[in-house]
Formats: C-alpha cells, structure tokens, sequence
C-alpha cells in the first residue's frame, strides 16, 4: 500500500485505512462494523464514520448480493454490439435511457470507434433473447444495427475495481 492519498471526484482523500476498509466491504459486503473496524485496526465508531464518509462521497455506491444467473433460469448471456444513427449528445442520453428501462440488460457500456454501446443481456432461453432483440432493441429509436455474441463460458467474472 502506497502513502499517498489517492483522490475521488468528490475530493474526499482516501488513505491506507480507508482502502482496507473498501477492500473488506467489497469482498464481503454483509461485515458486521465491529470485524471491519477490528481488520482495519479501529474502533467501531471511527469506522462507522469513515464508512459513511465513503458512502455520503459516492466512493462507496451501494450494496447488492451477487445472485446466480443460471440458479434463477437465466441460461444466456449476450453481448449486443449497438451502433446508432446518431450519436448526437440528446439521441445518446435517450438510448441510454430506453435501455435503463430493459430489466434484461445488465450492463450498458458507451464506446469509441465504430459501435456506440455495449450491453450485456441475460434471458432465460433462446426464444425469450430474440424476442427481446426484436421487440425491445433492434426497433428502438435511433439504432442502426446490433450484433450478438452469446456467452459460451465465463472464465472470470470480477465485480467492483482493485483497491491498491
């Protein structure tokens, strides 16, 4: 670990105790306060503290469970390669938006060169993927063309950003 304090957005410094404590909560995001405070070397309310402070920043965005795709039916993963017809600031933030509204899509990814985005797609089966490539994506406003590569294997699949 470096000594030099790295900054966030929001100008909030983040030193070697904090980046303990966002490794921890990263890996394990249900640590009770008390064994994060004791493997960051606190006491449980400087630490509290710190982690509201990290939260109030946006450093930390939010909490979720990691949930298995295929325990719940969800058998594909897509990566859809969207170009658009416009890339005027307005048509981005309305693509953007209509694809915030599709509870398949997982992730959406704007990107330079000759695609705009990237999304990742979950579906149950097949049948449901093309519907949803038919009916949601390809006829919305503003794309030009989508390509589809289908998931075969997933060998690593890392959430959150290294902590150094």
């Amino acid at each position: 670990m470096g000594s030099c304090p790295v900054v966030h957005r929001s100008r909030l410094p983040i030193d070697d105790i904090d980046r303990v404590i966002l490794r921890h909560l990263q890996a394990e995001g249900r640590i009770t306060n008390v064994d994060l405070a004791t493997r960051a070397g606190l006491t449980a309310p400087p630490c509290l503290r710190r982690v509201r402070a990290l939260e109030e920043n946006g450093v930390i965005k939010g909490y979720h469970a990691d949930l298995d795709s295929v325990a719940l039916g969800y058998g594909i993963t897509v990566f859809a390669m969207v170009s658009l017809k416009s890339q005027a600031e307005a048509d981005l933030r309305a693509f953007e938006d209509h694809v915030a509204a599709l509870p398949q899509v997982r992730e959406c990814h704007m990107l330079n060169g000759e695609i705009d985005f990237i999304l990742k797609v979950v579906a149950h089966d097949l049948q449901e993927f093309q519907k949803f490539l038919t009916s949601e994506l390809t006829p919305a406003p503003n794309v030009e063309s989508v390509k589809t590569s289908f998931v075969i294997r997933t060998a690593l699949q890392r959430p959150g950003v290294p902590v150094d």
